[in-house]
């Protein structure tokens, strides 16, 4: 009973921000037209966020056990939940900017905290990898569920000077309630994940990516958000710019690409209590590549003369987005809970900081890298070269699965 309750808590927690994190583009929308921040002005609320996740879980993350992963992951609930009271109570850009600031801070905390969780609430390494698998599926319908959950408060869709699109953040904020209520009704033995006297620091957390396993599991990360962010951040402008869709339904198209990753984790949640995560990620990488490719050849045919708006008439490269969704979906998840469940519950915190460091490092680099490509020769080339990370992750599997195998924990 109380592992299902921390379960269900773990799930919850995690969809709930899934919506915040994602809220950036409709505020930086919403924003200029009725609190009149300018763009240079909203350029900096992803950097709000982003910095100081990356920040915190350097400087925290191997101090949590300490704290008490519970109590950590619901103090950023609670400070949440507050973040997301303040907007429309007093909105503005100060607001806005301290709203991203104690989100990221929070999300550190809670980020790190879940993943040693599942180390707690799982007794095999199946277990985990499926756990953790169903918890970013989450994850990926909260980023959704967001774009909803606006849309109904935006009306009609149009762009207005009205600030009712506010009022969506009182939902956000009850969720966090109903997130908050959900963990602290758990009862959970946290002694595993305590640390050796005189083992938490950052210099501890640090020394660890000089262990084969941790390192090899840095390179996998870092290409695998590599290639995510790399595809999801410019899918829209490829969407529009190469295959013809119109404005509206490329940002449609980047909703349904990411229900395919949503789909995909829930789908290989379930398979890997089953089924070895092994052979499942390599299948996957193998027909991620060759989607790549494709996309890249069928692109380079000349995009319609006419903004396309009705899917029947969309390009089969638009459809195999889904495929390439799908089939990426599983790959963090499992590598994450790879290197977990092959750790000491005890260094998991630590681990966790590496891993929001370095994961952050590979996104930035696949968006900007991206960019570059996709102006210095062209979209079909820029998403066909997608195919080169993803033949090295394939290397850096085989790699971390040989680590694994060698150094995993007995279960």
């Amino acid at each position: 009973m109380q592992r299902s309750r921390l379960i269900a808590a773990l799930v919850v927690t995690y969809f709930t921000y899934g919506m915040v994190l994602n809220t950036v583009g409709t505020v930086i929308l919403q924003s200029a037209a009725t609190l009149g921040v300018t763009k240079a002005q909203a350029g900096w609320f992803d950097g709000f966020k982003d910095i100081t996740i990356a920040v915190v879980s350097f400087l925290l993350a191997s101090y949590l056990p300490r704290i008490g992963l519970k109590r950590a992951m619901m103090a950023g609930l609670a400070v949440t939940g507050l973040a997301c009271v303040l907007m429309p109570l007093l909105p503005g850009y100060l607001t806005i900017c301290l709203h991203y600031a104690v989100i990221g801070f929070a999300f550190a905390c809670v980020k790190i905290g879940l993943y040693a969780m599942i180390g707690l609430a799982t007794s095999t390494s199946r277990q985990h990898a499926s756990l953790t698998a169903i918890i970013e599926g989450a994850f990926m319908l909260g980023v959704l569920s967001i774009a909803v959950l606006f849309s109904h408060f935006i009306g009609g869709g149009r762009l207005t000077s009205n600030r009712d699109w506010l009022d969506a953040y009182w939902p956000l904020a009850a969720l966090c309630v109903v997130a908050f209520v959900l963990l602290a009704s758990v009862v959970i033995d946290e002694s595993a994940d305590q640390p050796e006297p005189g083992t938490a620091s950052i210099a501890a957390m640090l020394a660890l990516v000089r262990l084969p396993l941790v390192l090899i599991f840095i390179a996998c990360a870092f290409t695998y958000v590599f290639i995510e962010q790399g595809i999801g951040t410019w899918l829209p402008t490829f969407n529009n710019e190469v295959l013809g869709l119109s404005q509206a339904t490329s940002v449609i198209a980047g909703s349904v690409y990411a229900a395919s990753i949503a789909a995909g984790r829930l789908v290989s949640g379930v398979l890997m209590r089953r089924v070895n995560w092994y052979p499942i990620l390599i299948i996957c990488l193998v027909v991620v590549a060759g989607a790549v490719l494709a996309i890249g050849a069928l692109s380079s045919v000349s995009a319609a003369t006419t903004p396309i708006t009705d899917w029947t008439k969309a390009p089969l490269a638009a459809y195999l987005f889904l495929v390439v969704g799908f089939c990426l979906a599983p790959v963090y998840p499992t590598i994450v809970s790879v290197l977990l469940s092959a750790s000491p519950k005890s260094r998991h915190t630590e681990l966790m900081g590496l891993v929001v460091m370095f994961s952050a490092l590979g996104g930035t680099a696949g968006s900007r890298l991206t960019a570059i490509l996709f102006a210095s020769t062209s979209g079909a080339i820029a998403f066909s070269l997608m195919a080169i990370p993803a033949g090295l992750l394939l290397a850096g599997l085989t790699l971390l699965r040989r680590q694994w195998v060698r150094t995993r924990v007995p279960e």
